[in-house]
């Protein structure tokens, strides 16, 4: 019998900070795929080539990590002072879901490249040579976002020698701001970017223990407990956790429970549906480890250390909206971050990942008697891999 033939649809591969995914313009998009609902969501898994009970996302333009099954969906902004609007999915590998729920720091990058590229950005406003200021309106936590990216001759700049550790090549740097990136304070005095109030709680865990954390919406939510407390050094690399399905269960736990407690679910079961948010964290004070490439780092040359998970498994790096949580809550005095990198007021911290090391800045205040922060800034790096059509079965 006839099968129907494929589809096309314009697309464009890119790596942005440690991270890859597949971006659209929703214009682009089959015209039951530009609203949310089960059609866009069917059609971006099978772009991704998931669910894959293999692993292997062999069928489809996923890399079958974390990093690497990501889609974007980007629009010409309609809000004030904003030049496009940025919708992220975190793309399940071996479920057929996409969560919704959270931003991605590292994909963030290799928007505003692509939205001067695309025409997405007012001409008037991309400068012959120089920065220009591409103004982003995050849609799924409702933040701006301001990413500055260099323009030579007209055309976005990506090649240059900006280094980021988790990338192998250098490229040009694309220096991104997060503006008010905390939630807004939800009114009844539980605090917005400290869920609970606290910059430190105590989250008990039924068989397995009570540890102290610091749970902070600041960039994506993300609770943070000492390495010590669970066992671990802070200088762990992907295969010292990742091989460990007990571990890794027992970490699942923990996020559900602390999910729980932010208030991010109603009951533990919703938990398995909201994989990507909150983020699950470890930090240690400094100590000297060899990172996965090989390099040394050293004690010396840190301030902390932190290790994340995505989606299950320890990152290879650090995820951009993590990197902004821990930037924040290093500012803030009294966090367990804070106090990891030696406590007392701070405007920026350099920390030590699997991959290497980053620097990230915070600027925070105590105002009537609640933490905010205005903003968060840190460096990254994007570029266009491939660009043309993906195809996807008529279907």
């Amino acid at each position: 019998m006839p099968h129907a033939p494929q589809i096309k649809i314009p697309a464009t591969y890119m790596r942005g900070g440690t991270s890859k995914g597949v971006l659209f313009k929703v214009d682009d998009l089959p015209e039951a795929a530009r609203q949310p609902g089960a059609a866009r969501d069917a059609l971006l898994l099978r772009v991704i080539g998931s669910p894959d009970p293999y692993g292997k996302h062999t069928d489809g333009m996923g890399g079958a990590t974390s990093s690497t099954s990501k889609v974007v969906l980007l629009s010409k902004s309609s809000r004030p002072d904003h030049d496009v609007d940025y919708l992220f999915g975190q793309v399940s590998i071996d479920k057929p879901m996409i969560d919704w729920s959270g931003n991605c720091g590292n994909i963030t990058s290799a928007v505003g490249s692509f939205a001067i590229s695309n025409g997405l950005v007012d001409t008037s406003r991309v400068p012959q040579n120089g920065i220009c200021t591409v103004r982003i309106w995050q849609a799924n936590i409702g933040k701006t976002i301001i990413a500055h990216v260099p323009v030579s001759d007209g055309a976005v700049q990506e090649t240059g020698d900006f280094e980021l550790d988790g990338v192998t090549f250098p490229s040009a740097e694309v220096v991104l701001e997060f503006i008010d990136p905390a939630d807004e304070d939800d009114g009844e005095g539980g605090g917005a970017m400290f869920p609970t109030g606290n910059l430190v709680d105590e989250l008990d865990v039924p068989g397995i223990g009570t540890f102290k954390v610091t749970m902070i919406t600041a960039g994506i939510p993300t609770v943070f407990f000492n390495a010590a407390d669970i066992g671990y050094t802070g200088t762990e690399l992907q295969d010292d956790i990742n091989g460990d399905t007990a571990a890794l269960a027992r970490f699942e736990t923990l996020r559900a429970h602390a999910a729980l407690r932010m208030g991010l679910i109603k009951d533990l079961s919703e938990a398995v549906q909201r994989q990507h948010t909150p983020k699950i964290a470890f930090v240690a004070p400094p100590a000297s480890y060899k990172a996965s490439s090989g390099k040394p780092v050293e004690a010396t040359n840190i301030d902390l250390l932190v290790r994340a998970l995505s989606m299950g498994k320890l990152h290879h790096a650090m995820m951009g909206t993590c990197a902004v949580a821990i930037g924040t809550a290093a500012a803030i005095p009294g966090t367990l971050v804070n106090l990891a990198a030696g406590g007392g007021a701070r405007e920026a911290v350099r920390f030590g990942h699997p991959s290497g090391t980053l620097r990230v800045g915070a600027e925070a205040s105590l105002e009537n008697g609640q933490w905010t922060v205005k903003r968060a800034i840190m460096s990254r790096s994007a570029r266009v891999l491939m660009e043309g059509w993906v195809r996807v079965p008529g279907q």
